[in-house]
Order: C-alpha cells, then sequence, then structure tokens
C-alpha cells in the first residue's frame, strides 16, 4: 500500500510505504472458543463492574450518600432530615440549634462526610471549647471515618485537611496568622451562643475565616436580645438581615421585643434548624427528681445559725466591706463544706484589718469549723453512693469541696476522680477515661456540664444547687441524651431549713424548672428585668427578711410572678429560645 504526502518545504508530493503487521494469535482462541461455546467473558468480573457503574449512580440529589459508608453510626431520622435542609436548601451555612443532647455533633458530622463524598469539601476546620477537642476528633474518626486530627503543634494548621482546634488557641498569635491565611472548604464552630456579641474577639476572628461552607452549633441561639441574633446570622451569612438600622426598623420593637416577629421567625427559618425533645419522634429515657433533705446536727445548725447571724449584723453595719451576694455565697458555702467556707473566710479577714469585732468573729467561727467532724451532707453522699453501687457523678460549686469529697470518699474505699476547669485538654480525657474504665465516682465542678457525653452513667447527685437553673439542664445533659439506654435519676440535696432548701423550693419546685425547656426559664426572668441580677434580688430576701415567715412570703410572691408569666406565655416560649410567642 502507497500514500501520498504533501510536504510544503519541498512543494510536493513524495510516496511512503507504510509496514503493516497483521497479529493472527487471536483468530485461535477465537476457534476455540466456538467450538466450545464460551467462556465468552468471566461473569463475576461482569457482575463487580455492573455493582461499581451502580454504586455511582445518583437515582436523587436531595438524598443523603453518606448513608451508604456509614457502619459505627445510625443516625435518627430528626438528624437525617436535619442535614439534609442544611445541604440542599441553606447551602452549607446553618445554625444547629437542637436542644441539649440531640445530637448536634452527628447532624454536623453528616454534613461533614456528604460533601467530602460529594467531593466539596477537602480543608474542614472545627473550632471548639478545649475541654471537647478530643471528643470531637474521636467521634469524627470512629463513627464516621472521617480522619479529623487534634491541633496541638503549630505546623499542623498547614499539614493538615480536617482539624480540631481550640477556638481560643486558634485566635492567639502565632496560631492565627496561619488560620487566617487558609481558605476553608468547612469551618464549624460548637458552642457559637459564645459568638452573639460582635465585639468580643471571638466575633472578629471567625468573621475574618475565609470559609465556603459555615455551621454554628448552640443550644441556646437565640436568648432575648435581637441585637445578639442579628450578630448571630450576620457572622453565619452577612448581609441576610440587611444593615443593623434596617432590622432594628423591620424587626425590633425595643431592645428585647420584637415586632413582625411570624415575619422574622421564618426569615430565621431559612438559616437554623432546631428539634425539641418534646418532638414526638424522639425518644428519651425517664428522667427521675428526687430531692433527698438533709438534716444538720445540733452543732451543724448551731453554726450555720451564727454565720446567718453574722452575715445580718455585718451587713447592715459593714456593708461597704463586701456585696450581699459575696455574703450569701458564705452561707451557701457553709452548707456545702467547711473547707470552701474557710477560703471565703480568710478572704474577709484579710479585708478588716480595721474592723476588730469582725475579725474576731471570724477567727471564731473558724474555730467552730475546726471542732466539727462529720458533715451530714457528705455522709449522704456516701450513702447513697453505696446504696446505688454504680457510677455516680457528683456535681459541687465548689473546688475545695471537690477534694474534700474525694478524700472522704477514699476513706471509704469508694475510688473517684475530679473534673474541673483548670485542668489541661489531655487532663480532662484522662479524667473521663479513667472514671468510664475504673473509677465509681466523678466528681465535677461547673467544668463537668460543658460538652462532654457521659452516657455510660446515669446517676448524677446535685450536691450543691446552681443559681443559674441553666446549669442544672447543662449537667442533665451529660447523661440524659439520644446514646442513653437507661433511667436517668438526680438526686438533688438539700439541707433543711438553709438557704439550699429556699433555693430548691423557689427555682426547682414551684416554677417546675426540670420540666423547662432549656431557655425558657431565662426567657420569663427577661421579661420581669430579673435575667441579670436573679442571684442579687434572691440575696436581698434572704438578708432583709427579719424572720422565716417573712422570707417565705417574698420568695413565694416571686415564684408567683415568674409563674404567671410562665402561664402568660403558654401558647410557648418559642422553640428558638423564648424570642417570639408562635
Amino acid at each position: 500500500m502507497e500514500l501520498n504526502y504533501y510536504i510544503p518545504s519541498q512543494g510536493g508530493y513524495i510516496m511512503y510505504t507504510p509496514d503493516i503487521v497483521f497479529d493472527h494469535a487471536w483468530i485461535e482462541e477465537l476457534h476455540h472458543r466456538l467450538s466450545e461455546d464460551g467462556p465468552w467473558d468471566d461473569w463475576r468480573m461482569f457482575q463487580l463492574a455492573y455493582e461499581a457503574e451502580q454504586s455511582l449512580l445518583i437515582p436523587d440529589f436531595g438524598e443523603l450518600q453518606c448513608l451508604k459508608y456509614l457502619s459505627s453510626v445510625q443516625p435518627f431520622p430528626h438528624q437525617i432530615k436535619a442535614a439534609k435542609k442544611v445541604i440542599t436548601e441553606m447551602r452549607g451555612r446553618a445554625i444547629l440549634a437542637d436542644e441539649v443532647g440531640l445530637g448536634k455533633t452527628i447532624e454536623a458530622g453528616l454534613i461533614i462526610k456528604e460533601y467530602m463524598i460529594r467531593g466539596l469539601a477537602q480543608k474542614i476546620l472545627i473550632l471548639v471549647p478545649a475541654s471537647l477537642v478530643t471528643q470531637w476528633t474521636y467521634e469524627l474518626n470512629q463513627k464516621f471515618g472521617i480522619p479529623a486530627m487534634a491541633q496541638k503543634k503549630e505546623y499542623m494548621w498547614k499539614q493538615y485537611d480536617i482539624l480540631v482546634a481550640s477556638i481560643d488557641t486558634a485566635k492567639r498569635p502565632p496560631h492565627r496568622n496561619h488560620v487566617m491565611e487558609q481558605e476553608y472548604d468547612i469551618l464549624i464552630i460548637d458552642e457559637a451562643h459564645k459568638l452573639k456579641n460582635r465585639q468580643t474577639r471571638n466575633w472578629e476572628f471567625v468573621n475574618q475565616l475565609k470559609k465556603k461552607y459555615c455551621l454554628l452549633l448552640t443550644a441556646t441561639p437565640i436568648q432575648n436580645d435581637l441585637h445578639e441574633l442579628y450578630n448571630l446570622i450576620t457572622l453565619l451569612k452577612p448581609g441576610y438581615l440587611g444593615q443593623f438600622r434596617t432590622f432594628q426598623n423591620n424587626y425590633m420593637n425595643g431592645k428585647r421585643k420584637a415586632k413582625n416577629s411570624m415575619l422574622l421567625k421564618k426569615e430565621i427559618e431559612k438559616v437554623m434548624v432546631r428539634n425539641k425533645r418534646r418532638d414526638g419522634n424522639i425518644h428519651f429515657t425517664e428522667r427521675h427528681i428526687l430531692t433527698i433533705p438533709i438534716q444538720l446536727t445540733d452543732e451543724e445548725r448551731r453554726i450555720y445559725d451564727k454565720v446567718t447571724q453574722l452575715i445580718k449584723e455585718k451587713y447592715v453595719s459593714h456593708s461597704q466591706l463586701e456585696s450581699s451576694l459575696s455574703l450569701i455565697t458564705l452561707q451557701r458555702e457553709v452548707c456545702s463544706s467547711y473547707d470552701a467556707a474557710l477560703l471565703t473566710l480568710s478572704q474577709f479577714h484579710k479585708k478588716a484589718e480595721n474592723n476588730l469585732s469582725f475579725r474576731s468573729a471570724i477567727e471564731e467561727l473558724v474555730q467552730d469549723f475546726q471542732r466539727v467532724k462529720d458533715n451530714s451532707k457528705a455522709q449522704k453522699v456516701i450513702q447513697l453512693i453505696k446504696e446505688i453501687k454504680d457510677k455516680v457523678i457528683i456535681f459541687t460549686e465548689y473546688r475545695a469541696t471537690q477534694e474534700y469529697l474525694q478524700d472522704l470518699l477514699a476513706q471509704e474505699g469508694i475510688t473517684s476522680v475530679l473534673f474541673r476547669g483548670g485542668f489541661r485538654r489531655g487532663k480532662k480525657d484522662w479524667m473521663r477515661e479513667l472514671f468510664e474504665k475504673k473509677s465509681q465516682v466523678l466528681i465535677a465542678t461547673e467544668a463537668g456540664g460543658e460538652g462532654i457525653n457521659l452516657q455510660f452513667c446515669n446517676q448524677i447527685i446535685n450536691y450543691d444547687l446552681p443559681w443559674n437553673p441553666m446549669k442544672v439542664e447543662q449537667r442533665i445533659g451529660r447523661i440524659h441524651r439520644l446514646g442513653q439506654t437507661r433511667d436517668v435519676y438526680i438526686y438533688n440535696l438539700s439541707t433543711s431549713d438553709t438557704i439550699e432548701e429556699y433555693i430548691l423550693t423557689l427555682l426547682y419546685e414551684k416554677i417546675h424548672l426540670f420540666e423547662m425547656v432549656i431557655g425558657q426559664l431565662d426567657a420569663i426572668l427577661e421579661q420581669i428585668h430579673l435575667h441579670k441580677n436573679i442571684e442579687k434580688n434572691i440575696a436581698d430576701i434572704l438578708i432583709e427578711s427579719d424572720n422565716k415567715r417573712e422570707m417565705e412570703i417574698k420568695f413565694t410572691n416571686l415564684s408567683e410572678v415568674i409563674r404567671s408569666v410562665q402561664k402568660e406565655n403558654s401558647i410557648e416560649l418559642d422553640s428558638y429560645g423564648g424570642v417570639f410567642s408562635l
């Protein structure tokens, strides 16, 4: 075969004969298959190829593809629905605002996994409180197969694509510069309610980060300041609610009251997902609340009354020494442990240099503390733990009480570990693991009420009850959450005829605190202008009442006011925390 090729440089055609080689090897194989009638192909290979093609098909773009790749977690229907809504309707920018214990972390994990499978996310940053870094890292790896790393060293910001880090670390030099230089496909902020104030460094820092998708996680997205609501949504979607002046004109009737609330609600629903415990399709085990009164011994009663009298006398005549709240704190500490009260007494003693009678009274009290060998409240705790015969979390307000209880439990042969805010991240993780695998008791301050999951335990003893009811729900949320398979028992200790009993009656019985959704009480206190000074108001009642009867009447009046507001808002104090009546 000859071919003609035109070559311009030579001004004409040349003749070219290519070499052609015929391969006849296949003919013999063909004759063999014809005679044997096959095999025409490997059926197993064909099936594998067919299944591979099928797996790549996406019949419905709105369905989550990540569900096929999860072997260690079975999401609940509300979590799947939330993830789908964020991806298909909210375009990856949303506030995940489920109530405590409903699995916001699972929803976030589903969203991350889905975007990764679709090839839309590679660089991912999760900013959380320091105590939750390890927990987030573990859950993303174990439940979702997402190779997240806990940030520990400066070089990790650029070396790893998926990092879980403390927001406090990320915003500080030199880490801040590394974070700011990068562009993130997904940014997730846990405990995002701490970003409501745009004057804070946290808000400014997160606002400057470069991100394509953004998730803000918080169980309390809205309190009652509409300005804070605007700040949070602006952080998520700048300009979504317009300039603040426009938002103010359209939706605000004062700082805390909304106008055009139904219209604002519709706007919020476009950027916020909130599931509630009372939704019928979300099942929780039962919650049992048990109040355990403690009778003080004669000696303990004498000391408590002595402290009460000291507070009344010195507050009236020497109020410049301390605020009423500080003095009431001493009364609460005496109900907790003398170890806790000694710290406050020592501070008062230093400040009262020119008040010899006050110093003398303090020194006398210290001697009284030293003479009392037993603590009725602590003894009741030991009795409870021995009766429970299972893991128990004890919450106290004071570090000195923590250490006192640990020593006391050790004398009884009961193993325990401490958990508090001053511990570094690694130590907190170690304490949690020791509690799960070795110790019977975890003694925690309020730091134990934030974020960590302890579903392997179902017993809580509130050794001290905080005056902020939101903290109680956070405590209970550590064990009463999705994944808890047993009923939960909460034991509230209360020393009879003391400040503890009054607070328990007011906050936790008369106004049915434990039946409220988190955020409701905050909304009520805002309406009666007690949101920021309820502790001061309670302290004034305790100090200014001349006798027990007067005190009871004042507490009853306060609780009736709270209950009346609750009743007025019985339509519902809004599924978003109490700003609007829906």
